[in-house]
Protein backbone atom coordinates (compact mmCIF):
# COMPACT_ATOMS: atom_id res chain seq x y z
CA UNK A 1 0.00 0.00 0.00
CA UNK A 2 1.49 3.30 -0.96
CA UNK A 3 2.46 5.73 2.20
CA UNK A 4 0.30 8.91 2.77
CA UNK A 5 1.27 11.77 0.47
CA UNK A 6 2.95 14.24 2.58
CA UNK A 7 -0.11 17.35 2.37
CA UNK A 8 -2.68 14.78 3.37
CA UNK A 9 -0.69 13.44 6.19
CA UNK A 10 -0.41 16.92 6.80
CA UNK A 11 -3.98 17.84 7.23
CA UNK A 12 -4.05 14.86 9.57
CA UNK A 13 -1.44 16.36 11.88
CA UNK A 14 -3.03 19.47 11.59
CA UNK A 15 -6.39 18.44 12.70
CA UNK A 16 -4.84 16.29 15.83
CA UNK A 17 -3.46 19.41 16.71
CA UNK A 18 -6.12 22.11 16.15
CA UNK A 19 -8.58 19.97 18.16
CA UNK A 20 -10.32 21.92 21.14
CA UNK A 21 -8.81 20.76 24.63
CA UNK A 22 -10.66 21.41 28.13
CA UNK A 23 -8.69 23.74 30.75
CA UNK A 24 -7.78 21.17 32.56
CA UNK A 25 -6.19 17.79 30.68
CA UNK A 26 -7.09 14.62 32.68
CA UNK A 27 -5.35 11.35 30.83
CA UNK A 28 -7.75 8.59 31.38
CA UNK A 29 -7.06 5.38 30.17
CA UNK A 30 -8.06 3.97 26.78
CA UNK A 31 -11.24 2.64 25.62
CA UNK A 32 -9.93 0.73 22.79
CA UNK A 33 -8.43 -2.49 23.29
CA UNK A 34 -4.83 -3.03 22.46
CA UNK A 35 -4.41 -5.73 20.16
CA UNK A 36 -1.50 -8.12 21.12
CA UNK A 37 -0.82 -8.17 18.15
CA UNK A 38 -0.23 -4.26 18.20
CA UNK A 39 3.59 -3.43 18.12
CA UNK A 40 4.85 -0.38 20.16
CA UNK A 41 8.26 0.99 19.72
CA UNK A 42 8.17 4.34 20.90
CA UNK A 43 6.12 4.21 23.87
CA UNK A 44 5.69 1.63 26.59
CA UNK A 45 2.48 0.37 28.22
CA UNK A 46 0.81 2.97 30.27
CA UNK A 47 -2.71 4.21 31.43
CA UNK A 48 -1.93 7.90 30.69
CA UNK A 49 -1.88 8.01 27.17
CA UNK A 50 -5.19 6.97 25.49
CA UNK A 51 -4.53 4.69 22.35
CA UNK A 52 -5.03 7.20 19.97
CA UNK A 53 -2.50 9.52 21.66
CA UNK A 54 -0.25 6.21 21.83
CA UNK A 55 -0.59 5.91 18.25
CA UNK A 56 0.17 9.63 17.05
CA UNK A 57 3.12 9.85 18.94
CA UNK A 58 4.22 6.22 17.83
CA UNK A 59 3.77 7.55 13.78
CA UNK A 60 4.33 11.10 14.32
CA UNK A 61 7.60 11.59 17.15
CA UNK A 62 5.91 14.14 19.05
CA UNK A 63 2.37 14.59 20.88
CA UNK A 64 1.28 18.34 22.54
CA UNK A 65 -0.69 17.89 25.64
CA UNK A 66 -2.15 21.13 26.54
CA UNK A 67 -2.29 22.91 29.53
CA UNK A 68 0.03 20.84 31.42
CA UNK A 69 2.33 23.66 33.51
CA UNK A 70 0.36 25.73 35.61
CA UNK A 71 0.37 29.57 35.39
CA UNK A 72 2.33 29.94 39.18
CA UNK A 73 4.73 27.49 38.47
CA UNK A 74 5.83 29.29 35.42
CA UNK A 75 5.97 32.49 37.08
CA UNK A 76 7.99 31.28 39.73
CA UNK A 77 10.61 29.61 36.62
CA UNK A 78 10.42 33.52 35.09
CA UNK A 79 11.18 35.12 38.33
CA UNK A 80 14.53 32.50 38.65
CA UNK A 81 15.49 33.14 35.60
CA UNK A 82 15.47 36.70 36.19
CA UNK A 83 17.52 36.49 39.22
CA UNK A 84 20.26 34.34 37.33
CA UNK A 85 20.14 37.37 34.62
CA UNK A 86 20.67 40.12 37.19
CA UNK A 87 23.80 37.74 38.61
CA UNK A 88 21.66 37.43 42.09
CA UNK A 89 21.92 33.34 42.23
CA UNK A 90 24.82 31.83 40.22
CA UNK A 91 24.03 27.99 40.17
CA UNK A 92 27.27 25.70 39.87
CA UNK A 93 27.27 24.18 36.60
CA UNK A 94 25.33 26.69 34.69
CA UNK A 95 25.85 27.72 31.07
CA UNK A 96 24.65 31.24 30.32
CA UNK A 97 24.29 31.79 26.23
CA UNK A 98 24.14 35.08 24.08
CA UNK A 99 23.27 35.70 20.39
CA UNK A 100 26.11 35.95 18.71
CA UNK A 101 25.13 39.51 17.23
CA UNK A 102 24.98 41.16 20.93
CA UNK A 103 27.97 38.35 22.29
CA UNK A 104 30.43 41.22 22.43
CA UNK A 105 27.74 43.86 23.08
CA UNK A 106 28.56 46.47 26.05
CA UNK A 107 24.93 46.02 27.13
CA UNK A 108 23.98 45.68 31.14
CA UNK A 109 24.03 42.31 32.14
CA UNK A 110 20.13 41.34 32.14
CA UNK A 111 17.05 39.27 29.76
CA UNK A 112 18.12 41.04 27.10
CA UNK A 113 21.95 39.63 26.91
CA UNK A 114 20.91 36.37 27.39
CA UNK A 115 19.40 34.24 25.05
CA UNK A 116 19.77 30.83 26.89
CA UNK A 117 20.41 28.71 30.05
CA UNK A 118 21.71 25.41 30.08
CA UNK A 119 22.27 22.72 32.77
CA UNK A 120 20.29 24.09 35.46
CA UNK A 121 20.02 21.11 37.62
CA UNK A 122 22.23 22.52 40.39
CA UNK A 123 19.08 25.25 40.27
CA UNK A 124 16.29 23.70 42.96
CA UNK A 125 13.82 26.41 41.67
CA UNK A 126 14.11 25.58 37.89
CA UNK A 127 14.76 22.25 38.80
CA UNK A 128 11.84 21.71 39.78
CA UNK A 129 9.94 21.79 36.54
CA UNK A 130 12.03 18.60 36.11
CA UNK A 131 10.25 16.96 38.81
CA UNK A 132 6.69 18.00 38.27
CA UNK A 133 4.14 15.11 38.32
CA UNK A 134 2.22 16.07 35.92
CA UNK A 135 5.17 16.25 33.63
CA UNK A 136 6.80 13.12 34.80
CA UNK A 137 3.53 10.99 34.38
CA UNK A 138 3.96 11.41 30.57
CA UNK A 139 7.89 11.35 30.54
CA UNK A 140 7.25 7.66 32.20
CA UNK A 141 5.42 6.73 29.26
CA UNK A 142 8.33 6.84 27.07
CA UNK A 143 11.31 6.11 29.54
CA UNK A 144 9.58 3.39 32.43
CA UNK A 145 9.94 4.02 35.81
CA UNK A 146 13.53 4.80 36.54
CA UNK A 147 13.68 8.40 35.14
CA UNK A 148 16.90 10.56 34.84
CA UNK A 149 17.41 14.36 34.02
CA UNK A 150 19.74 14.29 31.33
CA UNK A 151 19.61 18.08 29.74
CA UNK A 152 17.99 21.26 30.69
CA UNK A 153 17.24 24.74 29.29
CA UNK A 154 15.57 27.77 29.33
CA UNK A 155 15.56 29.67 26.23
CA UNK A 156 14.93 33.24 25.69
CA UNK A 157 14.77 33.83 21.83
CA UNK A 158 15.05 37.27 21.26
CA UNK A 159 13.79 39.40 18.79
CA UNK A 160 16.17 38.87 15.71
CA UNK A 161 17.90 41.95 14.82
CA UNK A 162 17.71 40.88 10.85
CA UNK A 163 20.11 38.95 10.58
CA UNK A 164 18.10 36.19 11.45
CA UNK A 165 20.81 34.63 14.15
CA UNK A 166 17.62 34.22 16.43
CA UNK A 167 16.59 30.81 14.13
CA UNK A 168 17.81 27.61 15.10
CA UNK A 169 18.20 25.24 12.91
CA UNK A 170 16.32 21.70 11.80
CA UNK A 171 18.33 19.05 13.79
CA UNK A 172 17.96 15.93 16.20
CA UNK A 173 18.31 16.13 19.36
CA UNK A 174 20.30 12.49 19.67
CA UNK A 175 23.27 14.48 18.11
CA UNK A 176 24.54 15.64 21.35
CA UNK A 177 23.81 12.88 23.55
CA UNK A 178 26.37 9.79 24.29
CA UNK A 179 23.80 7.19 24.95
CA UNK A 180 21.03 4.84 24.25
CA UNK A 181 18.95 3.57 23.04
CA UNK A 182 17.11 6.84 21.90
CA UNK A 183 13.56 5.18 21.87
CA UNK A 184 13.39 5.64 25.96
CA UNK A 185 14.63 9.11 25.65
CA UNK A 186 12.02 12.36 25.71
CA UNK A 187 12.05 15.99 25.65
CA UNK A 188 9.65 17.90 27.33
CA UNK A 189 9.39 20.99 26.00
CA UNK A 190 7.01 23.06 27.94
CA UNK A 191 5.38 27.48 26.83
CA UNK A 192 5.84 29.71 28.82
CA UNK A 193 3.66 32.34 26.58
CA UNK A 194 1.97 32.34 24.04
CA UNK A 195 4.28 31.34 20.98
CA UNK A 196 3.82 31.39 17.22
CA UNK A 197 5.50 31.55 14.09
CA UNK A 198 5.71 35.48 14.74
CA UNK A 199 8.03 35.05 17.34
CA UNK A 200 9.62 31.97 16.74
CA UNK A 201 7.61 28.61 17.53
CA UNK A 202 8.96 25.04 17.12
CA UNK A 203 8.89 23.62 13.92
CA UNK A 204 8.80 19.59 13.14
CA UNK A 205 9.19 17.59 10.53
CA UNK A 206 6.58 14.27 11.60
CA UNK A 207 7.59 11.03 10.79
CA UNK A 208 11.50 11.55 10.85
CA UNK A 209 12.00 9.89 14.21
CA UNK A 210 12.15 6.82 12.45
CA UNK A 211 14.92 7.40 10.40
CA UNK A 212 18.62 7.36 11.46
CA UNK A 213 20.63 9.86 13.50
CA UNK A 214 22.17 12.70 10.34
CA UNK A 215 24.99 13.94 10.20
CA UNK A 216 25.05 17.52 11.65
CA UNK A 217 27.46 20.93 10.71
CA UNK A 218 26.91 24.70 11.47
CA UNK A 219 24.55 26.27 8.54
CA UNK A 220 25.84 28.53 5.88
CA UNK A 221 23.90 31.57 6.88
CA UNK A 222 24.88 34.66 6.26
CA UNK A 223 24.24 36.47 9.66
CA UNK A 224 26.00 34.12 11.38
CA UNK A 225 24.88 31.11 13.75
CA UNK A 226 25.28 30.29 17.39
CA UNK A 227 27.65 28.53 19.02
CA UNK A 228 26.22 24.57 18.89
CA UNK A 229 23.84 25.03 16.69
CA UNK A 230 24.14 22.52 14.77
CA UNK A 231 22.03 21.65 11.73
CA UNK A 232 21.26 18.86 9.57
CA UNK A 233 22.78 18.46 6.26
CA UNK A 234 20.73 16.68 3.61
CA UNK A 235 17.47 16.79 5.02
CA UNK A 236 14.40 16.14 2.65
CA UNK A 237 13.07 19.79 2.18
CA UNK A 238 9.47 18.51 0.84
CA UNK A 239 8.79 16.47 4.01
CA UNK A 240 6.11 18.06 5.29
CA UNK A 241 6.31 20.31 8.04
CA UNK A 242 4.44 21.46 11.38
CA UNK A 243 4.73 24.63 12.91
CA UNK A 244 3.59 23.75 16.77
CA UNK A 245 1.48 27.03 18.37
CA UNK A 246 1.16 26.40 21.90
CA UNK A 247 0.16 28.59 24.99
CA UNK A 248 1.45 28.99 28.42
CA UNK A 249 1.96 26.19 30.05
CA UNK A 250 1.19 23.38 26.68
CA UNK A 251 3.76 21.04 26.35
CA UNK A 252 5.20 19.33 23.65
CA UNK A 253 7.03 15.44 24.25
CA UNK A 254 8.73 14.53 21.27
CA UNK A 255 11.46 11.85 20.28
CA UNK A 256 15.20 12.70 20.46
CA UNK A 257 15.72 11.82 16.38
CA UNK A 258 12.66 13.78 15.50
CA UNK A 259 13.70 16.67 13.13
CA UNK A 260 13.05 20.04 14.59
CA UNK A 261 14.05 23.49 15.07
CA UNK A 262 12.54 27.49 15.49
CA UNK A 263 12.39 30.26 13.46
CA UNK A 264 13.11 34.16 13.82
CA UNK A 265 11.67 35.81 16.30
CA UNK A 266 10.29 38.57 14.36
CA UNK A 267 8.43 40.65 17.58
CA UNK A 268 9.40 42.80 19.95
CA UNK A 269 9.48 40.17 23.08
CA UNK A 270 11.58 37.78 24.13
CA UNK A 271 9.79 34.19 23.44
CA UNK A 272 10.38 32.33 26.72
CA UNK A 273 10.15 28.50 26.91
CA UNK A 274 11.57 25.75 29.47
CA UNK A 275 12.70 21.84 28.74
CA UNK A 276 14.20 18.95 29.88
CA UNK A 277 15.57 15.79 28.37
CA UNK A 278 14.60 12.66 30.48
CA UNK A 279 16.29 8.85 29.87
CA UNK A 280 15.90 5.91 31.28
CA UNK A 281 17.60 4.86 34.16
CA UNK A 282 18.38 1.69 32.45
CA UNK A 283 20.31 4.04 29.65
CA UNK A 284 24.00 3.28 28.36
CA UNK A 285 26.61 5.44 27.36
CA UNK A 286 28.53 4.91 24.19
CA UNK A 287 32.16 6.06 22.78
CA UNK A 288 31.15 8.55 19.77
CA UNK A 289 35.05 8.11 18.62
CA UNK A 290 34.26 7.70 14.90
CA UNK A 291 30.84 7.97 14.05
CA UNK A 292 28.76 11.25 13.24
CA UNK A 293 29.15 12.40 16.53
CA UNK A 294 33.04 13.39 16.92
CA UNK A 295 33.09 16.49 15.85
CA UNK A 296 30.74 17.49 18.09
CA UNK A 297 32.31 16.09 21.22
CA UNK A 298 35.41 17.61 20.06
CA UNK A 299 33.60 20.91 19.96
CA UNK A 300 32.12 20.63 23.12
CA UNK A 301 34.92 19.31 25.35
CA UNK A 302 36.94 22.34 23.80
CA UNK A 303 34.51 24.96 24.96
CA UNK A 304 33.96 23.20 28.62
CA UNK A 305 37.58 22.85 28.96
CA UNK A 306 38.54 26.92 28.13
CA UNK A 307 35.15 27.89 30.30
CA UNK A 308 36.07 26.09 33.21
CA UNK A 309 40.07 25.61 33.23
CA UNK A 310 40.03 22.09 33.10
CA UNK A 311 43.59 20.66 32.48
CA UNK A 312 43.10 17.06 32.77
CA UNK A 313 41.25 15.35 29.99
CA UNK A 314 38.07 14.68 30.07
CA UNK A 315 35.40 12.64 27.87
CA UNK A 316 31.96 13.48 26.94
CA UNK A 317 30.89 10.34 29.02
CA UNK A 318 31.96 12.51 31.95
CA UNK A 319 30.75 15.60 31.16
CA UNK A 320 27.08 14.04 31.15
CA UNK A 321 27.76 12.45 33.83
CA UNK A 322 28.40 15.63 35.97
CA UNK A 323 24.39 16.67 34.35
CA UNK A 324 22.23 13.71 34.69
CA UNK A 325 20.26 13.82 38.15
CA UNK A 326 17.57 11.29 39.23
CA UNK A 327 14.08 12.44 39.39
CA UNK A 328 12.33 9.21 40.10
CA UNK A 329 13.20 5.24 40.76
CA UNK A 330 16.68 4.47 40.36
CA UNK A 331 19.94 5.14 38.60
CA UNK A 332 21.31 2.24 37.04
CA UNK A 333 23.20 2.00 34.36
CA UNK A 334 22.95 5.36 33.18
Amino acid sequence: MAKDSAPARLRIVLGHLGRPAPRTIVAHPTSEPVSPHQQFQYTLNNNVLSLKQRKFYEENGFLVIKNLVSDADIQRFRDEFQRICKGEVKPMGLIIMKDVTIAKSEIVPGEKVISKIQDFQEDEELFRYCTLPEILKYVECFTGPNIMAVHTMLINKPPDTGKKTSRHPLHQDLHYFPFRPSNTIVCAWTAMEHIDRNNGCLVVLPGTHKGPLKQHDYPQWEGGVNIMYHGIQDYDRNNARVHLVMEKGDTVFFHPLLIHGSGRNKSQGFRKSISCHFASGNSHYIDVKGTGQENMEKELLKLVNKRHKIEDNITLKDLWSFRVRLVKGERLTL
